[in-house]
């Protein structure tokens, strides 16, 4: 899984509501595996430090969920936890440096009881263990070593994020959206015996003066480009490969949930459809590219889109050849050294609420994931720019590039099949850590350019 690293400013990430996840939470978790928020153990290992470790890197990140009692495969087995062995695990908490509160309780699944550390995004961010610091790399935790990253890591800590800067005497409660409120309620399980007032303090969308942070604005506001005009998504069909003619263009405002499913919704009545029937069963939509790639690139371009940066879009435009994804601001430099395997959020308040409704969940895994469902739908790899401007090419079906670049993965078996003893299916898929599905569109792929008989 991709690299996933966020880093966080005065709690300005995963929040807790004060409510303990339920089975129905666990049982979601298990089903979508682990990820950069949910960690799976079978039973408390040996070494308590393992579980410490893996706290210490949900703190430095978007906070998340240690359960004990599921294991690798995500079959929940079930485990128990005596008095021992629960004082060893918060004793092992304790000393994680600066302090750091996690709850520590039973959940009964199916008559099985799984234990739940839930860990929340740190407010004191960097936060070591051991003298050491971890961070999340896909499901796991890892230990930085190298000092330009730790440096890095600090200097991230102390960042003025643009979504925690407070807006002074602006009243949210005279403009608050009440479906985009029903609806965050609805997909993060929050009871409505909650008041819109907590759910908001709860949720720490303001500062410790009292005034509202910009993410909560652009997050729960009714027309928040009213404050920040920028703050919009604009859709641009085009006729032909330029900019010459302009079929359609519409530009969506509201709060960023609304202009996510505002432009994915213009997508799909722009994107070309098809119904494969199979045998008597129901038919099944195939859309031309894999929406799930467009639900990913919509939230990245949301989530983080440099907001400083005001005179500029997030901007969508469809060709008859192409369709690109554009938002202001560049890679930050961790990101550009390690693309595709490591992410940082430049807003991660407004990231942690897309995670609380799970949208974040739902897309993936980030530049891999959509790697690998253009390919599993017989397209080429998407095409990054990634200076000043952050923009995604899509190839439509029946179109490809003019001498198009080799992907680093295209790269890497050419080179692999290159050599005297040429790899089977089995040991490329293991080699270039894909699918067999994937692996087979890549190969077609590359033998349609030429490259490979």
């Amino acid at each position: 899984m991709e690299f996933q690293w966020k880093v966080c400013n005065f709690a300005e990430n995963l929040v807790s509501i004060n409510v303990m996840i339920t089975a129905e939470d666990i049982k979601r978790m298990v089903e979508r595996g682990e990820s950069y928020n949910v960690d799976f153990k079978v039973a408390v290992p040996q070494k308590v430090r393992d579980i410490t470790e893996e706290v210490c890197s949900f703190a430095n990140a978007a906070g998340g969920y240690v359960l004990i009692g599921i294991d690798d495969h995500g079959t929940i087995k079930g485990t128990t936890i005596d008095n021992s062995k629960r004082s060893a695990i918060q004793g092992s908490i304790g000393e994680i440096s600066p302090a750091l509160h996690c709850d520590l309780y039973p959940v009964e699944v199916d008559g099985a009881e799984v234990w739940v550390v839930e860990v929340p995004a740190g407010r004191q961010v960097p936060y070591f263990f051991g003298g050491s610091v971890f961070v999340r790399e896909g499901a796991n935790s890892q230990k930085l070593t190298n000092v330009e990253e730790i440096r890095e890591l600090f200097q991230q800590a102390e960042k003025i994020y643009y979504d925690s800067i407070p807006n002074r005497k602006y009243n949210i409660y005279d403009h608050l959206d009440a479906d985009m409120l029903k609806a965050f309620r609805r997909e993060a399980h929050i009871s409505n015996n909650v008041d819109d007032e907590q759910l908001l303090e709860n949720l720490q969308a303001f500062t410790e003066n009292g005034d509202v942070k910009r993410g909560a604005i652009l997050f729960f506001d009714k027309h928040p480009e009213e404050l920040f005009f920028h703050a919009v998504v604009r859709c641009t069909q085009f006729k032909g490969t330029d900019k010459l003619h302009i079929i359609d263009d519409k530009t969506f405002g509201g709060p960023l949930v609304a202009q996510y499913e505002q432009a994915l919704s213009w997508l799909q009545d722009k994107l070309k459809l098809e119904y494969e029937i199979k045998g008597t069963g129901a038919r099944t939509e195939k859309w031309e590219m894999p929406l799930d790639v467009f639900r990913e690139a919509l939230i990245n371009a949301l989530a983080h889109r440099d907001y400083y940066e005001q005179g500029a879009f997030s901007n969508v435009e469809m060709y008859d050849d192409r369709i690109e994804i554009t938002n202001p601001g560049g890679l930050l430099p961790l990101v550009a050294r390690h693309f595709g395997r490591k992410s940082l959020s430049r807003n991660p308040y407004i990231f942690s609420l897309f995670m609380r409704m799970n949208l974040v969940e739902h897309v993936g895994s980030g530049i891999g994931r959509m790697q690998e469902l253009m390919l599993d739908a017989g397209l080429p790899e998407p095409q990054y720019e990634t200076e000043g401007m952050f923009n995604i090419t899509l190839l439509r079906k029946g179109h490809s590039a003019n001498s198009p670049e080799l992907s680093d993965l295209e790269k890497q078996v050419i080179e692999l099949m290159s050599g005297d003893v040429k790899p089977t299916v089995d040991e490329l898929c293991e080699k270039i850590n894909r699918k067999k599905s994937t692996t087979y569109n890549l190969l077609k792929s590359l033998r349609d350019k030429g490259l490979l008989k």
